[in-house]
């Protein structure tokens, strides 16, 4: 039996088998992503970013009791981006009810709209996801615009049924939007009591000082009628009232900056005209009125200066301690404070007492400034407007003027 040629012809295959096998062919591995892939990567990742900032900024307009010291905010660039125009808008207006009527529609408008952009955000951000989660290669326009409609059914509970998500990760982003959406919500439906309850507080002792001091405030009005009824300790715990309310203001106003847009109902009123009536009267007795050191001046000075700084730093921090505006009260001002005070409260005079005064004034009279020319509300006068022809401009000095100082218990 002839094996030998047989063996030879099998390890010669052999052979020839293994040298295949020892050679590799020379190929070029290259990674490819596909546009769906690359897409779908994409668009998980502004879904993930578009839902963190909207709800991070929710929480700390909403939540967070102070305010947030970051560069960048979306609410402090939504709220400068809307109020360029309608300060532009409200500027073509002549000064009175009307513009002040059209400023006064800021406030509850930009919060209205803040909400808005906040609900579209998250909705934005969940359909993204919904879309980025669908089965490949179902990625067209036709369903983005099929995940948006379903993350504003889960969002808002509508619990339609129509549309579903398919796989599980989209399921549970659908559970996860549903449980927001409804704490979203709830948020807002509690964050509104807070922002019209503290803004009712504040309005309620302008309007103690709207009787006192008169329309548009100032502080030789305030001065004038409490000595000319002899009530020193009544000035004192009127300005004992005005250190909690300027404290109030304070924690109010950086906590919901939104706050300084709401102006009051009032003509001639406003946070901004109290607060500077306050810290020019405060001033006044500082410097020295009929020889008297009042305790309680120096504490509501103190109190309310910070908050008009610190409100002010809110707006415009460079310009929080910027040089004054136009001065409110030039020498000839002075001179006729000096008169209106004399016979009832006799106002400390000389070069040192002028000089006090001025030194007080800088400390606070910038800020002042800088909040008015940005809000456009209007600083108090130091004195009554002339128009008044020396005649009382407070509503209880009216009432005893007519009366003749007599009771009004009846009135």
């Amino acid at each position: 039996m002839e094996t030998g040629p047989l063996l030879i012809r099998a390890n010669a295959a052999n052979g020839r088998a293994a040298a295949q096998i020892g050679r590799f062919p020379k190929r070029s591995f290259k990674i490819k992503v596909s546009p769906v892939t690359f897409w779908h990567v994409v668009s998980i990742l502004a879904g993930l970013a578009l839902i963190a900032v909207m709800l991070w900024e929710a929480f700390e307009t909403i939540l967070l009791p102070r305010t947030a010291t970051r560069l960048f905010r979306f609410t402090r660039l939504f709220f400068r981006l809307l109020w360029l125009p309608w300060e532009a808008l409200g500027c073509r207006i002549a000064p009175g009810a009307n513009r002040e009527r059209f400023l006064g529609l800021f406030g509850p408008l930009s919060i209205l709209l803040l909400i808005i952009s906040w609900a579209v955000g998250l909705l934005v951000g969940f359909g993204l996801l919904q879309w980025a989660l669908l089965p490949a290669p179902r990625h067209g326009l036709d369903e983005l615009e099929t995940s948006l409609y379903l993350s504003g059914t889960t969002f808002f509970t509508l619990g339609l049924g129509d549309v579903k998500p398919e796989t599980p990760l989209a399921r549970l982003a659908a559970m996860i939007e549903a449980g927001l959406g409804f704490g979203f919500l709830a948020s807002i439906i509690s964050y509104l009591p807070v922002i019209y309850g503290a803004f009712s507080l504040r309005e309620v002792t302008i309007l103690r000082l709207d009787v006192r001091a008169g329309s548009p405030p100032s502080a030789a009005e305030l001065l004038r009628q409490h000595n000319h009824r002899g009530d020193a300790d009544d000035l004192d715990e009127l300005l004992r009232d005005f250190e909690l309310w300027a404290a109030a203001v304070l924690e109010s106003h950086l906590s919901y900056p939104i706050l300084c847009f709401y102006r009051s109902q009032h003509r001639d009123q406003s946070w901004l005209a109290a607060l500077t009536t306050i810290l020019d009267a405060c001033a006044l007795l500082i410097v020295g009125v009929n020889g008297r050191e009042s305790r309680q001046a120096p504490m509501t000075f103190a109190m309310a200066r910070r908050a008009l700084l610190d409100i002010a730093h809110i707006f415009r921090p460079s310009d929080a301690q910027a040089p004054a505006g136009p001065d409110r009260l030039p020498p000839g001002e002075l001179a006729r404070l000096r008169d209106l005070l004399l016979a009832d409260a006799r106002l400390l005079a000389g070069a040192d007492a002028d000089d006090k005064l001025r030194r007080l004034r800088a400390t606070y009279e910038p800020a002042a400034h800088a909040v008015s020319e940005y809000l456009l509300m209007p600083l108090p006068p130091w004195l009554p407007p002339p128009e008044n022809g020396g005649k009382p401009t407070s509503a209880a000095e009216q009432i005893l003027d007519a009366d003749g100082a007599a009771d009004v218990s009846t009135v």
